[in-house]
C-alpha cells in the first residue's frame, strides 16, 4: 500500500486517519494542505474516483463565499477555482494508488488492506 494523506493538522478527522493507519502498523505519507496543497492531477485523480468536484466540497466550510461560487461557475472552471481554494475541500483525502476517499472512512481503508 502506498497510503497518502492529504489534511490539515488541526482538522480532528485528519487526526482519526493518521491514528487509523498508525494503530495497524501501516505506513502513510501525510501532505499539510496548508503549505503544500494538492496539485491538479491529484485533484483530478480523486474527483474521477469520488463521484466529481462537487463531492469534495465540505459544505460546511468556513469560507461560505467559496462554496458558494463553486455551485454556480461553469464546470470547466470548477477544477481551477477548487485548486486556488483548497481549504473547502472535505478532508482527509486520502489516496492508496488510484483509489480514494473523502472525509474519515475507515470501513473503505479496511478493505483496502
Amino acid at each position: 500500500m502506498n497510503i497518502q494523506i492529504f489534511g490539515t493538522k488541526k482538522c480532528n478527522d485528519t487526526k482519526k486517519a493518521e491514528r487509523f493507519f498508525k494503530e495497524r502498523g501501516i505506513k502513510y505519507q501525510f501532505i499539510d494542505m496548508k503549505e503544500k496543497g494538492i496539485s491538479k492531477g491529484e485533484l483530478t485523480s480523486v474527483a474521477g474516483s469520488n463521484g466529481g468536484i462537487m463531492n469534495m466540497i465540505n459544505p460546511d466550510a468556513k469560507d461560505k463565499d467559496a462554496v458558494a461560487l463553486l455551485q454556480y461557475i461553469a464546470d470547466e472552471d470548477k477544477l481551477d477555482k477548487l485548486l486556488e481554494n483548497q481549504q473547502i475541500i472535505k478532508t482527509p483525502v486520502v489516496r492508496n494508488g488510484k483509489q480514494s476517499t473523502l472525509g474519515y472512512q475507515p470501513d473503505v481503508w479496511k478493505k483496502w488492506e
